[in-house]
Order: structure tokens, then sequence, then C-alpha cells
């Protein structure tokens, strides 16, 4: 049943462009028949942003709508920003690929004969496992844990090691919680500075960090679910994260990921834009050069077969056939439902976040969104 609140929805809140035809519909379809509360989305080419615009609402209870300036917790997105920066530190010399894990950080070091290395965190082929990281948030008014103690409880698990080193891709958040903590000792600071210096702050996305930036539009986070579960749920939640009720919506608190290198990023999407601008120009966005040319079409490689995805470093797809015409992350959890897909060879890149916990089919947007001939702003 579709929440009757939804017909009220407001229409699009349009910051660059103009909507191609049939886009306002497609988007409301697309909400309505996953009870999506709020959408904000970004087209870019190599040379600008061609639309941006919000759709729905970003906080139900008082009707704000969202926008393309709305922050919404990027999760899993971030390991792309990682993955980036992880790649910088490649390029400067820095940092090894090749390298096992644990000449960086000694507790990373496997059990057995053959080590995983670096680059093998980021492709997700070291061998790590994928535990459940639904408590690992905070309320956003609490002091977060250190990344290194939750990266060492892990590893101190029974087989934090599940798999053979270097063959099937496995997906893991561990992985990136690892890669975060290698960019620190390679890079002489913790990760979030470096990811600050070395991507962020080049590319001018100032909505972007760690914490919820002061004073910005920000996206509640909604769960649909019935009202008998919420005792459930505010019990699965760490504390302080479950909110009020709206409906057939339980809202969420204010919150962040405790691990900053797999999902701690919160921003709009007008920054993702610019990260996709960067890496459809081969690691340059106007006269600041983040990758060389060659580690960016590096990480664009999906040559590890996995399921459910294929993967590259940072970038992934659904399916391992190279005629693909795109490489994709998402960013999923309690909250929040993402995607960012580079179109490399159309010189185009899509980024949609939402404030739903919900997946929703994207793909005839992005159809329509690629296919479209878009004019200059």
């Amino acid at each position: 049943m579709k929440d009757p609140d939804s017909a009220r929805l407001p229409r699009e809140q349009i910051s660059t462009g103009t909507p191609p035809p049939g886009l306002t519909t497609a988007l409301r379809s697309m909400m309505l028949k996953a009870s999506v509360p709020g959408v904000s989305v970004a087209v870019v080419d190599r040379d600008r942003v061609v639309f941006a615009g919000g759709y729905g609402l970003a906080d139900l209870a008082a009707r704000s709508p969202a926008t393309a300036s709305t922050t919404y917790l990027w999760f899993s997105m971030t390991k792309m920003v990682t993955a980036t920066a992880a790649l910088r530190l490649a390029d400067d010399g820095r940092l090894d690929l090749a390298t096992p894990v644990g000449e960086y950080v000694d507790y990373l070091r496997g059990p057995g004969k053959v080590q995983p290395s670096v680059g093998q965190l980021l492709t997700h082929t070291s061998g790590l496992g994928n535990p459940l990281p639904i408590r690992w948030a905070h309320a956003a008014e609490a002091a977060p844990p250190d990344p290194e103690a939750l990266l060492r409880k892990l590893m101190a698990r029974r087989r934090a090691y599940r798999y053979p080193v270097g063959q099937m891709a496995r997906y893991s958040n561990v992985g990136y919680l690892a890669a975060g903590q290698i960019i620190s000792a390679a890079a002489g600071m913790p990760y979030e500075d470096y990811a600050r210096k070395s991507v962020l702050q080049p590319l001018g996305m100032h909505n972007t960090g760690f914490r919820q930036p002061t004073g910005a539009a920000t996206a509640k986070g909604y769960l649909k679910a019935p009202r008998i579960a919420d005792p459930l749920l505010r019990r699965l939640l760490p504390p302080g994260i479950a909110g009020d009720r709206y409906r057939a919506y339980l809202s969420l608190n204010p919150f962040h990921v405790d691990g900053p290198a797999y999902g701690g990023l919160a921003g709009d999407v007008l920054d993702a834009a610019k990260f996709l601008r960067m890496h459809l120009r081969n690691g340059d966005l106007d006269g600041k050069r983040v990758l060389t040319p060659e580690s960016a079409r590096r990480m664009r490689v999906i040559e590890h077969a996995g399921e459910p995805f294929a993967h590259g470093i940072g970038w992934f797809r659904r399916s391992p056939d190279s005629t693909t015409p795109w490489v994709e992350h998402f960013g999923t959890g309690v909250g929040f439902w993402n995607v960012m897909r580079l179109y490399p060879d159309h010189g185009m890149g899509v980024v949609i976040m939402s404030n739903s916990t919900a997946a929703y089919d994207f793909e005839p947007l992005m159809e329509l969104l690629v296919g479209a001939s878009w004019q200059k702003p």
C-alpha cells in the first residue's frame, strides 16, 4: 500500500538545466512504486553540470523539499573517495598497491602464506569477510569512535579472512576500513584529513565531509515499516538513532557511520557531480589534478568477477561483461539509498541520492537521463 502522503509531494525543485521530457513523470513513478520520500539528482558531462534538481521531500513532517543542495549520507559511495585517495598516494610514490597489507599495518596480516595486497583490499579480493554493519553508527551529537579500534576488534574475530586471497571478489566493508588505516599510515595523517586534502578540497567539494556541514539542509532518513515493528527496530538500531514515526515511516535522527573510510561521508549531489566530472576527465577538474590519467582509467577496469558485483578499483558493475557502458557504485543502508554511475564512452555521469531505506528501480531513469539531448544551461 502506497503512503497516502506521497500524493501531495511538491513539484520538482530545479537548480540547473531544463529537465528532459518525461523526467518528472519517470521520477514520480519511481518514487511512488518504492515509497521514496525524496530524491536529488545531478547529471554531468565532462565540462559541466547539465541538470540538477530535487523531487519530493527531504523531511516529511516539516514538508521540506528535496533540492540539489540537500545533504544525504553517502554510505558506501564513500568507497570511491577512499579508492581515489589510495590511488593518489600511489601516484605520488607513497603507497604501493602490490605490497602486502601487513607491511603497512601489522595487525592486518592474513593467516596463510599468501598475503593480501593493498590493491586487493580496493578490489574486494583480499578474502576479508563482511559482517553486517547495522550497528556501526552513532548519533550525530555523539563523539565518533576510533576507527582503528573498530578495525582491530573486527580483525580479532575468528576467521576475519574468510575466503582465499586473490580469487573471487567478495564485497567487504572491513576491507575499506583497512584501506583507510593503510592510507593513514602511508600519508602520515588521519584518513579523514588525507581524504579532504587529496580529494575533497582540490575538487571544491566544500559541502561534503565526515560530519554533516553546519547549517546545511539535511535530508531526514526514513525506514518504511509497520508501527508494530517500532520496538524491535529501536532495539536493533544504535542508541539515539530511531526517531519519531511519520505515518508509514520510522524517521531517523541525524547520525554518522562509525567507519569513515567505508561509508562516512555526507554531502549533496552537486559535490558528487564534481567528483564524477573529475573521473570523466581522467583525474583532472578545472586545472586541479587529483589522479594521473593512467590511474583514473585503471580504476574503471572491471576485471575481478564476483557476486553480486564484478569489481575494479572502487568502481563495480553487476555484469562482468566488458560491453556494459557504465561503471558505478551504490551507497545504501538504513535511511538512505544512493547510486553514482559513470558512462566513460558517453562522457556522462549521473548521481541519485534519496532518503529511502528501500531500493528503487532507477534503470529507466538512467536511460532517460543519458539518452537525453542536453542543452547548455
